[in-house]
């Protein structure tokens, strides 16, 4: 009579060798969000420069130069001029600088503004990494170069509230008005949510902690959120308004997605405005869409 061969025994690891999987599987999660957590961070869209040139043409935008006459960002001069004032736009992560043309379309339809909108290092044809301190450092240098003879007003989106923030603390008596649509307190507090297993703290390297540059800032600052934004969840937000000691207007869309302003943008930009040059100094006021 045959006997059927004897099946092999499962391997069964002991306790502590199961420990020591597991220690260095989340070792190597860590290592792996540190050296990429960049490309995480930012995804930016590149083109070529014939590209740009077109896309620009089309958003009636026009290529804004530092005096070596390298490529620093998008402009367009109010149509009617002299401008009352100037209007300095940082985008989100994923757009451009041609992708705001909307926010020139919108604030110079109702304002004889001039648009500057930045562009970061490494998005659409300007060359270099993008990082906190290139953003950074592409802020400084295009601030300096707006008229300074006209109130200055800045409005950030997203990851670009981080850099707006900056600039507001770091320049903060020659910004007359913020406005961060979809903001977050610290990048820090945003990736801790979405990665609460792992210690952010130690291993995120840009932070933009715009509740700290924004103690620096006692200008009015208003706040756009989104109440089904999934990106930048509001209760990040609602830490940065809470956290704001200025004065500060909320304008609160419950339907509304990421950087999404529902409703009439001709009104919203009027309501804006009107909250940066009412010399009444408006604190924690809300309006919701």
């Amino acid at each position: 009579m045959n006997q059927s061969p004897q099946r092999p025994k499962a391997v069964v690891l002991s306790r502590p060798v199961r420990l020591l999987w597991c220690v260095a599987l989340y070792v190597l999660v860590c290592v792996l969000m540190a050296v990429f957590q960049r490309s995480l961070i930012y995804t930016p869209p590149v083109f070529s420069r014939q590209r740009v040139d077109m896309m620009a043409h089309t958003a009636r935008l026009e290529r804004w130069t530092n005096s070596s006459g390298q490529f620093i960002g998008m402009k367009r001069p109010s149509p009617r001029q002299p401008a009352e004032a100037t209007v300095m736009i940082t985008y989100g992560n994923g757009s451009s600088a041609i992708g705001c043309d909307h926010y020139a379309n919108a604030i110079q339809g109702v304002a004889d503004f001039d648009i500057f909108i930045l562009e970061y290092p490494g998005y659409e044809d300007r060359p270099g990494p993008p990082s906190q301190s290139s953003l950074f450092s592409a802020a400084d240098e295009a601030f300096l170069m707006l008229p300074a003879q006209k109130p200055v007003y800045l409005v950030g989106e997203s990851l670009g509230t981080g850099v707006a923030s900056y600039l507001a603390g770091t320049y903060s008596n020659r910004i007359a008005g913020v406005l961060l649509i979809s903001p977050f307190n610290s990048l820090t507090d945003l990736a801790r949510s979405r990665f609460p297993m792992l210690p952010i703290s130690l291993l995120l390297e840009d932070r933009f902690p715009s509740e700290t540059y924004l103690r620096n800032y006692h200008g009015k600052v208003g706040i756009a959120l989104d109440g089904k934004d999934i990106v930048v969840p509001d209760k990040f937000g609602y830490r940065l308004l809470h956290g704001y000691a200025g004065p500060k207007k909320l304008w609160a869309f419950p339907d509304g997605r990421h950087c999404q302003i529902t409703g009439q943008p001709a009104i919203f930009w009027k309501e804006v405005i009107a909250f940066w040059q009412t010399a009444r100094q408006t604190d924690n006021v809300e309006s919701s869409r």
